[in-house]
């Protein structure tokens, strides 16, 4: 859903806001207009998440969820699974145990443990004993134009133009 604050459409036109604009009499028709871009990232986007049980404690902040965990994130598409998720509000953290599985815009993270920081968007994997953190990346292969042909100096001709060969 898409809306215009009152305070942005004074002076502003929008795409979906300028009908609204007109009718309030901000848009000037002087042809001083100015363009606004809404934000892409609402600035209270929801995090769900899916379990057997949760907890949550008003005290510390944290909420705590225990048994088939499922993580989803949309305004970062993210969505992931864990056998434990603790979400830290006043650290704005989510710390992800046991067997985790990540996804992100079609990149993929495999751990043991995960912490997510939300607002560096930042994630740090870290394996069972003796194992490793799996990344899958999706890589976009840069266009590649052609190379340039070498110049080649063409070797001397074996046999003058005159046709006579010199000898020796």
């Amino acid at each position: 859903m898409f809306s215009v604050p009152v305070s942005m459409v004074k002076g502003s036109l929008t795409a979906l806001g300028f009908t609204l604009a007109l009718i309030l009499g901000a848009v000037p028709l002087n042809g001083d207009v100015k363009t606004v871009q809404a934000q892409t990232q609402p600035p209270n986007s929801p995090l769900t998440v899916r379990s057997d049980i949760q907890e949550a404690n008003s005290e510390t902040g944290v909420v705590t969820a225990r048994g088939n965990v499922q993580i989803f994130y949309p305004s970062r598409q993210l969505q992931g699974t864990a056998v434990q998720a603790q979400y830290f509000s006043r650290e704005r953290r989510l710390v992800l145990t046991g067997n985790v599985y990540v996804l992100q815009q079609g990149n993929s993270m495999r751990a043991e443990s995960m912490t997510y920081l939300i607002d560096e968007g930042r994630f740090i994997a870290t394996p069972d004993t003796k194992q490793q953190v799996e990344s899958i990346y999706l890589v976009t292969e840069a266009e590649e134009t052609p190379p340039e042909p070498a110049s080649v100096t063409s070797p001397p001709p074996l046999i003058p133009s005159d046709g006579l060969i010199p000898l020796r």
